[in-house]
């Protein structure tokens, strides 16, 4: 199976970024669009500070049970909520992104898991305002029983041979896809973090 790591939800070559920034969080003074290169980033002409509009780093887990996925159907307030995605979130600035694995997993599902490896990279171009990089992880449950929290509002394991429910994200069904078809074991992490 081919291996696929970005997913489009839109033409993103021809939509101009969005911004709500009028005025430089440096100095105050109003920015100034410039183009350089074939990037669009907005530079304030008083200190010089340039405003990069970066996608957003993110981790998803895949644990596994027997066969089986856990999945959490998003709440109705969150991007692409009522349907159904891995579990993960965004990596906070303090954050490495095993750690932001763990705090993830235990604030969505209530788990303690065992990170076992990374096993894909992806990036998501979801709409004009979110673009996202996101780092896949592979685990498993160590204990706790699955409870919904934080942006989910209900959790379940399918197994991996079933059709899954209506997904959020494109690269949720691929990981879950190739996984099962391939079994990959991917690339081993630090195992200091490797535990909640």
């Amino acid at each position: 199976m081919k291996t696929k790591q970005v997913f489009k939800s839109y033409d993103r070559h021809n939509v101009s970024p969005v911004t709500s920034f009028r005025y430089c969080p440096r100095c105050g003074a109003k920015f100034n669009s410039v183009s350089q290169e074939k990037y669009y980033r907005l530079k304030c002409e008083s200190c010089g500070f340039i405003l990069y509009k970066n996608p957003y780093p993110g981790v998803v887990t895949l644990i596994i049970d027997h066969e089986k996925v856990l999945l959490g159907k998003r709440s109705k307030n969150v991007f692409k909520g009522g349907k159904w995605s891995l579990p993960g979130g965004f990596i906070e600035f303090n954050e490495d992104f095993l750690s932001a694995a763990h705090r993830e997993i235990m604030e969505e599902t209530g788990l303690s898991i065992k990170i076992n490896s990374l096993i894909s990279v992806v990036s998501n171009f979801l709409s004009p305002e979110l673009h996202t990089l996101v780092i896949v992880l592979l685990a498993e449950k160590l204990n706790g029983e699955p409870t919904p929290g934080d942006d989910m509002v209900e959790l379940a394991w399918f197994t991996l041979s079933s059709p899954l429910p209506d997904m959020a994200f494109e690269a949720d069904k691929d990981i879950i896809n190739r996984y099962y078809k391939t079994k990959i074991k991917g690339i081993h992490i630090d195992h200091r973090y490797a535990f909640s």
